[in-house]
């Protein structure tokens, strides 16, 4: 469904040299910089495919979408999503993708939802009974038929968004792209938005790339995910591959607490013990955690319960949040696939 070879956007920007005289030598001679916000990213998306595309601010993913949507142009490479080139902007594919930004309106702001829907139908060239049908289903699929007669202005944050997944939906598309749907929302919104585009996805086999700085969003809805650090792919592949795509390898989180009706366990488990299997040892509140590689999880237990007696023991898997952070420590020389 989505095919893109070596794509690349840079921009130029210029470099204004401090003061009034900077301003005047700029009127002559100018200082350009040259970003590259994407940078030879390759990747398919099959059909159907609920991808995560996840990076830090700046690293490229919104550049990406909007080559992929056609609203700006790649400097180099080339992009294929449904057979059509979105830089030709052709009337045929902008009827077959919608693009959502968590950040930006499509909605009239003055207008209730259900105009600004009807709106929408005259512009892609929905028939009537189609239109309708596909309106009654997404209106009860988010629950917001009370609301489709108020000012969208006068809607909260989550009703707003489930309007503007509505309109982006209302066409049929084959394609979605998402750029932080949930950002804003409170915990039930963000959690009705995720369980409808589940749901939706499921229904009509839609092709969904979504980003987002939350990672219950990406551990819900993606069981892919490419990441890109600087503009340069750096992770393709299954979201639970990530546990091993760290500079150490796939690792846990072993926690214990000393028992402190025991005297042995202060003695047994001073401020500064040091496991001599563990990665990394630190107390907080007089619990320690260990992070170990995952094949030396017994060793490093049998090691905690033979030394002094221990209230309460823990093994967990290192958060996603922190294998990303690691990702995006390392030196961007290239990209890994699993």
């Amino acid at each position: 469904m989505i095919e893109v070879e070596n794509l690349t956007r840079v921009f130029r920007t210029y470099k204004k040299r401090p003061g009034f005289w900077g301003g005047v030598r700029g009127l002559f001679a100018r200082d350009f910089e040259e970003t590259a916000a994407a940078k030879d990213i390759s990747f398919r998306i099959g059909e159907g495919e609920f991808v995560g595309f996840l990076g830090p601010n700046g690293a490229g993913k919104t550049t990406t979408l909007k080559m992929l949507s056609g609203l700006i142009q790649p400097t180099s490479g080339r992009a294929r999503v449904a057979g059509f080139d979105p830089k030709l902007r052709e009337n045929a594919y902008r009827r077959i993708f919608a693009l959502v930004l968590g950040q930006k309106n499509q909605l009239w702001w003055d207008l209730p939802a259900r105009e600004s829907f009807t709106l929408l139908r005259a512009i892609y060239g929905v028939p009537a009974a189609e239109f309708a049908a596909a309106l009654d289903e997404l209106v009860g699929l988010l629950g917001v038929a009370a609301k489709l007669d108020v000012m969208v202005r006068e809607l909260s944050l989550g009703e707003r968004m489930k309007m503007e997944l509505i309109a982006a939906l209302l066409h049929r598309p084959r394609v979605l792209f998402l750029d932080e749907p949930t950002i804003g929302l409170d915990v039930v919104s963000q959690k009705a938005v995720r369980q409808f585009l589940k749901d939706y996805n499921r229904r009509h086999k839609v092709t969904i790339v979504l980003t987002s700085h939350y990672m219950a969003d990406i551990k819900e809805l993606c069981e892919r995910v490419i990441v890109i650090h600087r503009g340069t792919k750096i992770y393709d592949g299954a979201l639970a591959g990530l546990e091993t795509a760290g500079p150490d390898g796939r690792m846990k989180i072993i926690g214990f607490r000393p028992d402190p009706d025991e005297p042995a366990a202060a003695i047994a488990f001073p401020a500064d013990w040091k496991s001599p299997r563990g990665q990394t040892v630190r107390s907080e509140d007089g619990k320690f955690t260990i992070r170990v590689p995952a094949s030396r999880v017994v060793a490093v237990s049998q090691e905690i319960m033979a030394a002094g007696p221990v209230a309460d023991l823990t093994i967990e898997d290192v958060p996603l949040e922190e294998i990303i952070t690691e990702l995006f420590a390392q030196p961007v020389s290239g990209k890994k696939e699993s």
